[in-house]
């Protein structure tokens, strides 16, 4: 049997970021800022990108353009925040972050994005005589690879207008206090100085038990002025998000989760970001696996190949604000149309289910509109608990808090059998041997995971009752079980090849190598300085002393071979 059998590594096109470089701290956070103006003659048009070195392509900069302002039927006047969420451009040798320290110890749902860019977006409209169209029209974008919502737009609530009152130089001074922060480390608490305040934000790790509150972990510091702590970097406020739709909470949950066809309309660019951020985060620890647009509009480069009718629908979730779409999307599925978010101490109108044939007159209103019938029974409990909170004016945190944890639970029952029949895949830890390829992963069998349900299934720990059996079929055709499973079978592949290197390791190399011929023994070199090679390159979590003591071994072999081979394996 051949020994140390591996794919070749692939290689990443930019290793981690070296600190010493211009603007390399920065771009551990973000990718560029970009300030958005109205131009009389060309429309909205970029007045300035910072670094002024980054190169975006024409077809992101109109994208950011267009997604940079509020569509003009939102009428925002004063300050909006929202954000979006933008394809990078095909074929362009963007920036790769591949298997890098950050996405190994991140959670899934908070890992860079390698495909595209959310752009966070506080934009002012305010009167202005000096202007020509009297008003003064100009949008602050932080574009970025991390879904750190909640950080980026206290960020923007802090820069935005002291830059709108005294433009580039004010930006020029903050891009450079940027460079200066730590990167984002998963599992550290972080002081981030910016314009004479600090915020203090901890960095999740996929260690973290979920449900846990982050502000438990302040650094201790005496730092002036004292620092502002986020108690998140990316979460969003859920039960603002969802007060009028809490009775359609688990179609939402089962829409998200089976990665179904979903289009929100919304009266601003804040509430259809919002609820489609918030959507995205409800199936968490999952991660979403569908294109999702927070924030998209008619002149997205994307509008055509998402509103071509010839096709099903894609699994894409899109939050859009002009009554154009009403009548472009009343063919897809699932609809839902949001009034404005009011936070009242009274109870919220709970919108209604309607059939899809009722979006076709113009003046539609609030509503889900689908045919879909959900697989589980609504949490009717939860829902009481929501709406008595309401009635003795809960604060609206405890509300999210609560609802949080209802969707992380919901997700967990749904997602522990699955976990648990993946590891019942995994090869036996003894049948790694150090002279034979690792076993492999047994394949995923549907039926075989549906038998396990009756003695393993959701009804262990929720207690939903339901369809849970004709929800798991659904969800295996969705993209979301591929993103899953694809992900889980690479971690367990990487788990294989850590053991397989413990085993090695612990083998007398040195002795097998005594009655081998040259051709076997050089062989034996090249497959192990390979497998440290791909153990390097994946940052392989193997045990302390492996790695150092199979690079003993290939010296101490290397050092035994004739000289001509030594000078052919050091070119190597």
């Amino acid at each position: 049997m051949d020994p140390f059998v591996g794919s070749a590594p692939r290689r990443s096109a930019r290793e981690s970021a070296d600190p010493r470089l211009p603007w390399a701290q920065f771009s551990s956070w973000l990718e560029c800022v970009c300030v958005v103006t109205f131009d009389l003659e060309l429309g909205q048009a970029i007045e300035l990108v910072y670094p002024h070195d980054v190169k975006l392509t024409e077809k992101e900069k109109t994208s950011i353009c267009y997604l940079s302002f509020p569509d003009s039927y939102s009428g925002c006047l004063g300050d909006t925040q929202f954000s979006f969420r933008l394809r990078q451009s095909v074929g362009r040798s963007g920036s790769w972050f591949g298997e890098d320290a950050y996405s190994r110890d991140a959670p899934v749902t908070l890992q860079r994005e390698l495909a595209h860019y959310y752009g966070y977006v506080y934009f002012r409209q305010v009167k202005d005589v000096s202007v020509k169209r009297g008003y003064f029209q100009k949008s602050l974008v932080l574009v970025s690879r991390l879904p750190y919502v909640h950080l980026f737009h206290t960020l923007l609530q802090i820069v935005a207008p002291e830059y709108f009152e005294k433009l580039e130089p004010c930006l020029e001074a903050v891009c450079h206090e940027l460079d200066q922060w730590p990167p984002p480390v998963p599992g550290l608490t972080l002081n981030l100085p910016v314009m004479g305040a600090v915020l203090q934000v901890r960095i999740p790790s996929k260690t973290d038990k979920p449900g846990r509150s982050p502000t438990k972990q302040a650094l201790k510091e005496n730092l002036l002025p004292a620092p502002t702590m986020l108690p998140t970097i990316h979460e969003l406020d859920l039960f603002k998000c969802f007060q009028s739709v809490l009775i359609h909470l688990q179609m939402l949950w089962e829409l998200t989760l089976l990665g179904e066809p979903l289009v929100v309309m919304a009266p601003s660019p804040t509430t259809s970001s919002e609820i489609v951020l918030a959507l995205v985060s409800s199936i968490a620890p999952l991660r979403c696996c569908c294109d999702y647009r927070p924030y998209f509009t008619i002149h997205d480069s994307e509008f055509r190949e998402y509103t071509t009718r010839t096709q099903a629908p894609p699994n894409v979730i899109l939050g859009v604000t002009n009554p154009f779409f009403i009548k472009t999307f009343q063919s897809w599925p699932h609809i839902l149309r949001l009034g404005e978010l009011k936070m009242a101490g009274d109870l919220p109108k709970q919108v209604k289910v309607k059939k899809l044939a009722k979006l076709k007159t113009l003046d539609t209103k609030p509503g889900v509109y689908t045919a879909y019938k959900t697989f589980l029974q609504k949490d009717k409990i939860l829902i009481k608990r929501l709406l008595k909170g309401i009635q003795r004016k809960r604060p609206s945190e405890v509300q999210s808090a609560i609802l949080r944890r209802h969707l992380l639970e919901l997700t967990q029952s749904f997602i522990i059998p699955l976990e648990r029949y993946l590891a019942s895949l995994m090869p036996l830890q003894r049948s790694v041997t150090p002279w034979k390829t690792p076993p492999q992963i047994r394949p995923f069998s549907q039926d075989g995971f549906i038998a396990t349900l009756e003695h393993a299934g959701p009804q262990l720990t929720s207690v939903l009752k339901g369809d849970w059996m004709g929800l798991y079929r659904r969800f295996f055709r969705s993209p979301n079980f591929d993103g899953w499973y694809r992900l889980r079978h690479r971690e367990m592949t990487q788990k294989l090849e850590c053991l397989h290197l413990e085993v090695v390791s612990d083998a007398d190399l040195v002795g097998w190598t005594r009655d081998k011929s040259e051709v076997e023994i050089v062989d034996l070199v090249l497959k192990l300085r390979e497998k440290l090679a791909k153990a390097r390159l994946q940052q392989l979590s193997v045990k302390d002393g492996v790695v150092d003591k199979l690079e003993g071994f290939v010296r101490t072999i290397v050092g035994s071979l004739p000289e001509d081979l030594q000078t052919v394996l050091h070119k190597h």
